[in-house]
Order: C-alpha cells, then sequence, then structure tokens
C-alpha cells in the first residue's frame, strides 16, 4: 500500500473519484512550503517551495501499489510526475508535482491563493 495525497480530479465529488473510493483516509493538508497550479483548468499541480509559507487542501489514501501503477499513473498529464511532500502532521507521502522545467515554461496559472482546488473551480463557477 501507498499513502498519496490527492488535491484534484480523484478527491471526492471529482471525476475520477471512484477509482479511489475504496482506499479515501480522510481530508488532510500538506505542511507549509508548496505552490499550487491550474493545468489548462482540468487538473492542478503542486509544487514545492520553501520560501512560501502556504499549504494546500487535499485528500489522503492509502492506495495499492499495483493500482497505483496501472490505474492512476497513466491516467496523469504529462504535465505532472510522482514525487513526495510532507503533510501538516510532518508525515511523507505520495503526490502528483509539477513535472522538472513545467514551471520554468510560465504556463500554468498559480492558484495559490485559493488554498485548494475546489475553491479555485468555484471561481470558474464550477464545482469538483
Amino acid at each position: 500500500m501507498a499513502r498519496i495525497f490527492f488535491n484534484g480530479q480523484a478527491m471526492v465529488g471529482g471525476p475520477l473519484h471512484d477509482s479511489v473510493a475504496d482506499y479515501l483516509i480522510g481530508p488532510v493538508r500538506t505542511a507549509p512550503g508548496y505552490r499550487f497550479f491550474s493545468i489548462r483548468d482540468v487538473c492542478p499541480g503542486l509544487h514545492p517551495d520553501p520560501a512560501v509559507d502556504t499549504a494546500i487542501d487535499g485528500e489522503l489514501y492509502d492506495v495499492p501499489l499495483e493500482h497505483l501503477r496501472d490505474v492512476i499513473l497513466p491516467g496523469e498529464p504529462r504535465e505532472l510526475e510522482l514525487g513526495v511532500i510532507t503533510l501538516a502532521d510532518g508525515t511523507p507521502c505520495l503526490s502528483m508535482l509539477l513535472a522538472r522545467g513545467e514551471l520554468e515554461r510560465g504556463v500554468h496559472h498559480e492558484i495559490t491563493e485559493h488554498g485548494g482546488w475546489r475553491p479555485y473551480l468555484a471561481t470558474l463557477g464550477r464545482e469538483a
């Protein structure tokens, strides 16, 4: 099993939640030190940045490694890669992060000030 932080479409109410619903632990926040970006307003991406004091809302799941490999990762956009983050309680877990070089491309809209995907979608008149 692998603990993974989801902060977008796989969360409760999102279009991909059914594929992970059985593995939900509950809502969590990252530790401070993350920026948050919208990728084409389709999904979000975290970016570690020790210079910021912001935390991002999401949900923690405990997913079988085979499910992660065979179901979750193949569906992720190329702009994201699997990485390790720190949760608010100090524990590490997996999460999808902006892939190396994506921040430098300058094409993703920063949404850090919203603190999570759902509040950002609400500004677009959409729900998760």
